[in-house]
């Protein structure tokens, strides 16, 4: 599985590739789980040093991000603890990597589809290529379906009313409309400009104070899990209670630019 994903720190950068364009990136359970421990590594390394800023994860090859989990994975299933255990188990790669404490970048190519558009979604922003096309198309695939954390990862990004539309039409969405709708921050012009892109929002956000990003992340988590104030209590003094807040107040007033160490 080692090839199949994966993973670099450059600087104060991570990045991810799913490498199996052979099979359109499609994903193995082992390929989740990798997911989740690196996301589990970052965290540990921020914690540590704060040396990571930022990942971007993308897809090897011109022909997908990731279509979905790999299929043939599924014939394994034979009784009623198959499917929950498998929904758990995206359901809590897909929560490592919205707790992730950096800013994730996808940089989306070609089919971003099931498991692989659930990934994209959970990620901070969203760059595409003129051909990606995202989507869930499983009622006319599969014929399975997302398990409700998906449903209302989906629903809080582009509302309920399309959501239904999406997943009833079972269509892929373009790019383009993927971006009027929300799917995705940006579309690129051409295939050639997405990771130049891609790196250049990654650098522009690894530059920022991280502990507002990391408490913004955090926020927008909770919110969606409809935590009450009181619950947030912690974030605001993560950032206020910081050295980097005192130094951002020195900078402001020195009329210099801040050094940002993410404690």
């Amino acid at each position: 599985m080692t090839d199949e994903l994966l993973y670099r720190v450059e600087g104060d950068l991570a990045f991810v590739t799913f490498n199996r364009p052979q099979a359109r990136n499609a994903l193995t359970f082992a390929m989740y789980d990798r997911l989740a421990e690196i996301c589990s590594e970052i965290g540990a390394e921020v914690r540590r040093s704060g040396s990571i800023r930022a990942m971007i994860l993308t897809g090897a090859g011109e022909k997908a991000f990731a279509a979905g989990t790999d299929i043939s994975q599924f014939r394994a299933f034979k009784t009623e603890a198959d499917p929950i255990a498998y929904e758990q188990r995206i359901d809590r790669v897909l929560g490592a990597l919205e707790a992730c404490p950096v800013p994730t970048v996808a940089a989306l190519n070609g089919a971003t589809t099931g498991g692989g558009a659930g990934i994209a979604l959970c990620c901070d922003l969203r760059v595409a290529e003129p051909g990606t096309r995202i989507g869930f198309p499983v009622a006319r695939t599969l014929g399975n379906t997302l398990s409700v954390s998906n449903i209302t990862r989906l629903v809080s990004l582009i509302g309920p009313a399309r959501t239904k539309e999406m997943i009833f039409t079972a269509r892929l969405l373009g790019a383009e409309e993927a971006k009027s709708v929300g799917l995705v921050s940006e579309v690129v012009a051409d295939a050639a400009g997405l990771m130049p892109r891609a790196l250049e929002l990654a650098r522009l956000v690894a530059s920022h104070a991280p502990l507002t990003l990391r408490a913004t992340k955090e926020a927008v988590r909770r919110v969606k899990e409809r935590m009450a104030p009181e619950e947030t209590r912690d974030i605001l003094l993560s950032c206020y209670m910081s050295e980097d807040f005192r130094e951002g107040m020195d900078a402001f007033l020195g009329k210099r630019p801040p050094v940002w160490k993410g404690r």
